[in-house]
């Protein structure tokens, strides 16, 4: 234990430093003989509450803020002023620091996070090295596909991984960073050698409940850098210079607009592609849109910062394709066009539906299918409604996750922000299936139907229950019967 406590700081200690540690754990259900239970104070549960039951099966040491009534002497206690920057710390010790032992560079942002790092990784595997992925869609140790379940794994989990990178072999790991992760200091203990900011827009109010708290938890993860990092910014996000104000990392920036360290400039933009001026190379990318110019442009700039050779980046990032679920798109045999894609925020469903505006080429209709997490963010609702309808000329709103709510109802908040006007051009269809379908239905050859919210997601969940459903599955299958 003396080990696992190394750099900890902690007010009291009862019993002795000097016993095994078999595991760390905050979940009192997975506690093991022999492990340290961490008590951390949750926004749900408090792990203090849990501290005898802990110990009752088998737990040898506690850390904790407050010491339980009853205190028996048979295991060792810790006393501590924040027990989640604890758990980070001991997490990290645990498995032998394992983010010192590799290059570990995170991404954050509202939009572009998943894009960025599986581009970084897919880069980085392209040029020779073994690494890892740790992202919403999944993680990955080299290859090896690991199921994930929140965008920024908790400290125990995340420093596991790292440990399993390590001894695998790997030199890089790129990682999502969630403004979660940081607040709830997931985080805490491990050493980055980069940090990349893609664009901070609205998102996650129902947890941060003030965008300044929000913008405050993303700066946090800057301000920590040490200065052997760098901090590459999106200069032409507002919010972009705000991450570099207090970091003592190396400053960069990029963007297409304003003056930075790495600029790009769109010069062709279509369904097949973009055609990009980077550091003044013309090259052509899979990808589409705006959002993914930017996209491209900071893994091009990270990688340039990581010392690689600008040729080999700008060959391999050339045939590279994004994560699942963002801008995939199928065209059925009657020449309507699909598009799946993770859209969750006002912000990402207006660079979407924009990007398909700017390079859909006649007059060609965009009917969108949207609908809004339950148990979320509720002031995003009629925003991302809104969003939908200003740049479609349709718009069907219907279920995403509800989770523990009543459909209709998160569907009822979405409606607040429909225009008068466009409600005759939109529909409220509760049931997910029925809607895209009905999108499909309404649509005529060379129309655009765009599937906005789950991208990735293989489930939809309703009254707690995780049923499966695949937009891109559903949408498939439609297609094949539209002639």
């Amino acid at each position: 234990m003396s080990d696992i406590i190394e750099g900890l700081a902690f007010t009291e200690l009862q019993g002795s430093a000097d016993i095994e540690i078999t595991a760390i754990v905050f979940d009192s259900r997975k506690v093991i003989p022999g492990c340290m239970f961490v008590a951390v104070k949750g926004t749900v549960v408090d792990g203090h509450d849990y501290i005898l039951q802990a110990i009752n099966d088998g737990a040898v040491a506690v850390i904790c803020q407050e010491l339980p009534a009853r205190v028996t002497g048979e295991v060792d206690f810790l006393m501590v002023a924040d027990s989640s920057v604890a758990l980070g710390i001991v997490s990290a010790n645990f498995y032998d620091n394992p983010s010192l032992k590799l290059k570990l560079v995170g991404v954050t942002g509202t939009n572009g996070k998943t894009t960025i790092a599986t581009l970084l990784y897919k880069l980085f595997r392209d040029l020779g090295y073994k690494c890892g992925l740790l992202s919403t869609v999944e993680n990955q140790v080299n290859g090896e596909v690991i199921q994930a379940t929140h965008t920024t794994p908790d400290p125990v989990e995340l420093n596991k991984l790292l440990h399993e990178m390590v001894e695998k072999g790997c030199d890089y790991c790129f990682m999502e960073v969630s403004s979660h992760a940081i607040a709830q200091h997931r985080i805490s203990a491990l050493k980055f050698t980069g940090a990349i900011f893609s664009n901070l827009t609205h998102d996650h109010l129902d947890y941060h409940k003030t965008f300044e708290k929000y913008l405050k938890a993303k700066k946090a993860f800057f301000d920590g850098l040490p200065s052997n990092a760098f901090a590459l910014t999106n200069i032409d996000d507002k919010n972009g210079n705000v991450m570099l104000q207090n970091t003592s990392a190396h400053k960069k920036t990029y963007g297409l607009k304003s003056m930075a360290d790495y600029k790009a400039r769109i010069l062709e933009n279509q369904f097949e592609g973009l055609l990009l001026q980077i550091d003044n190379e013309e090259v052509w990318f899979k990808m589409v849109g705006t959002f993914n110019a930017y996209n491209l442009l900071a893994v091009y700039a990270a990688t340039m910062l990581l010392e690689q050779d600008k040729t080999k980046i700008l060959t391999s990032l050339s045939k590279l394709t994004g994560a699942k679920g963002r801008f995939d798109y199928i065209v059925a045999p009657n020449k309507v066009i699909g598009i799946v894609d993770y859209a969750h925020s006002p912000d990402a469903i207006q660079n979407i539906l924009s990007t398909v505006h700017d390079i859909r080429k006649n007059n060609e209709k965009v009917i969108t299918v949207i609908g809004c997490g339950g148990d979320r963010d509720k002031t995003k609702r009629p925003v991302m409604a809104k969003a939908a309808c200003e740049w479609s000329d349709k718009v069907i709103l219907t279920s995403d996750n509800p989770r523990s709510e009543d459909p209709a109802q998160i569907i009822r908040d979405m409606e607040e922000g429909v225009d008068p006007a466009f409600k005759r051009h939109t529909l409220s269809i509760v049931d997910r299936r029925e809607a895209i379908k009905t999108a499909c239905m309404l649509a005529n050859p060379g129309d655009i139907v765009v599937v906005a919210g789950k991208g990735h997601e293989k489930y939809q969940e309703i009254h707690g229950v995780k049923n499966h459903f695949d937009d891109m599955e559903e949408l498939s299958a439609i297609f094949k019967d539209l002639n």
